[in-house]
């Protein structure tokens, strides 16, 4: 990935601040980069939580596929991140991609994650594809 993660016009986004604690700081003074994937599988998560109905909760999980992260600027002790999360336009199959950008106070990138996710039948443990109706609720 090089290019700056923006969310495309009109696309439903998702938003959370993190604040970083004492144990998110590492050797080198600022939020380790491991936090960053811990926060956007958060993020991700409780995008699912506050969209998706009682019943596709009940039914589905998402499982990550794989995590792209670039790193741009160091999250420092006591800066507060605001974390923004989208999904792609379409699914193939079970697989939806997320992205995610958190940024510092100042508006600068300190990360930005990619992810596939998923979509698994919980009575099955299988992989099931994305209904149409789910895609559009977080689109």
């Amino acid at each position: 990935m090089s290019r700056v993660f923006e969310p495309p016009p009109g696309r439903q986004v998702f938003a959370a601040p993190f604040e970083p604690r004492a144990s998110d700081i590492d050797e080198n003074g600022h939020v380790n980069n491991v936090v960053y994937l811990d926060w956007a599988q958060q993020l991700a998560i409780a995008h699912w939580q506050s969209r998706a109905p009682e019943a596709d909760r009940a039914a589905f999980a998402w499982v990550a596929l794989r995590h792209e992260v670039d790193y741009r600027r160091p999250l420092l002790p006591g800066e507060i991140a605001q974390a923004r999360t989208w999904v792609s336009e379409t699914a193939e199959g079970p697989r939806f991609d997320r992205y995610v950008r958190i940024d510092g106070p100042d508006g600068a990138m300190c990360a930005q994650v990619k992810t596939t996710w998923v979509l698994i039948e919980k009575a099955s443990g299988r992989p099931k594809r994305v209904p149409p109706q789910m895609l559009a609720l977080f689109s």
